[in-house]
C-alpha cells in the first residue's frame, strides 16, 4: 500500500488551441482533451522533478487503462487553455489522476476528466510502482 497522499498538489500546463484541434464545427474536437490532459499529466511529473522518461530508462511503464471527460463548454481556435491536473489516488501499482480544463481569458469551466494508470515492467507485466516514484508523487 503506498502512503497517503499530501495535501493535494495542481500543476498547470497552458496551451493555445491550433486549428487542427478543432472540428467541422469550430470547436475542439473531443478526443484532444485526452491529449490536453496528457500534457498537463507530463507537466505534474516535471514540476515533481520526475519524468516519464526517467522511468521508462527504468524498465517501467504507466499505461492508460481507464479515462473519462466531462464536457461543460466549448474550447474554440486561438482560445488560451489551462489544463489543471492533480493526483487523487496513488496505491501501491496504480495512480489517478483527476483535471480540470479552464479558459485562461475568462475562466469558463471547459472539461473535467480522470486517467487511472497501471504500473507495468518489462514485457508489459503488472508491477508496483517504483519507490523513487511513490517517494516522489507522496512528498509534501
Amino acid at each position: 500500500m503506498a502512503p497517503p497522499l499530501p495535501t493535494p498538489r495542481v500543476v498547470q500546463a497552458r496551451t493555445r488551441v491550433i486549428y487542427g484541434d478543432t472540428d467541422q464545427m469550430g470547436v475542439v474536437y473531443y478526443a484532444n482533451y485526452f491529449r490536453y490532459f496528457e500534457l498537463s499529466r507530463s507537466e505534474f511529473f516535471r514540476a515533481l522533478g520526475g519524468s516519464y522518461v526517467e522511468l521508462e530508462r527504468q524498465g517501467f511503464g504507466l499505461p492508460v487503462i481507464e479515462a473519462a471527460a466531462r464536457y461543460r463548454a466549448p474550447a474554440k481556435y486561438d482560445d488560451v487553455i489551462v489544463i489543471e491536473a492533480r493526483l487523487a489516488e496513488l496505491r501501491r501499482a496504480s495512480l489517478r489522476f483527476e483535471y480540470e480544463v479552464l479558459r485562461e481569458a475568462d475562466g469558463a469551466a471547459l472539461a473535467t476528466g480522470h486517467t487511472v494508470h497501471a504500473c507495468v515492467g518489462p514485457g508489459g507485466k503488472p508491477a508496483g510502482l517504483p519507490p523513487d516514484v511513490v517517494r516522489l508523487l507522496a512528498a509534501p
